[in-house]
């Protein structure tokens, strides 16, 4: 579930339909209470309402419409991103719910840690050692994969950041900025391979 209404989605360049966006095999509920990523539905991870603190939605009931052709030439999600002030107690939790650390590495001051959720990667981020908070992990926010990175740049002109390489070798990324109405923080990158197989 995330944030803002669905005409915000819309201008942002995906086809919405009705409170619903489709990005190859993920379904986004719009319009959702708060801020950002608000909750998530995972298939196959054991019970409970909540991972660390990530909120659980109840999943749709209804049959998954296919997946749209969206203006802004999204074609899946890239990356779920998620922070965390103790990367470890949410590793521990994520793992304690069946899902499997796939690769990891410290760059400076900061711990990385990839997960595989579907056709989707959960990205954690957070400091090397715990910062002493001990607030719960938050969601932070989504990374599509576009067709056409410049293509995208051209359909959102001043709402999107500059094109720059991203850190996976051989691919290019954009942030959505603020401006462009959303409270979710967007990202699209060019196709290629993700951060983990």
């Amino acid at each position: 579930m995330v944030a803002d209404t669905p005409d915000a989605w819309r201008a942002a360049g995906f086809a919405v339909d009705g409170c619903a966006c489709r990005v190859g095999a993920v379904r986004l509920q719009l319009g959702a209470h708060g801020r950002g990523v608000t909750a998530w539905s995972l298939s196959g991870i054991s019970g409970g309402d909540e991972i660390d603190g990530l909120p659980a939605a109840v999943p749709a009931t209804e049959s998954p419409a296919p997946a749209a052709v969206h203006p802004n030439g999204a074609l899946s999600l890239d990356h779920l991103v998620v922070t965390s002030h103790d990367v470890e107690r949410t590793v521990a939790a994520l793992v304690g719910r069946g899902l499997e650390p796939r690769r990891r590495w410290v760059s400076g001051d900061r711990r990385y840690t990839f997960f595989r959720v579907g056709e989707a990667i959960l990205e954690l981020i957070g400091p090397d050692q715990p910062d002493g908070h001990s607030r719960p992990a938050r969601f932070y926010g989504l990374a599509f994969t576009v067709a056409d990175i410049d293509a995208t740049a051209a359909l959102l002109g001043e709402r999107l950041g500059r094109v720059k390489d991203a850190l996976q070798p051989g691919r290019r990324i954009a942030t959505l900025r603020p401006e462009a109405g959303l409270s979710t923080a967007v990202a699209f990158m060019s196709p290629g391979r993700g951060a983990i197989p």
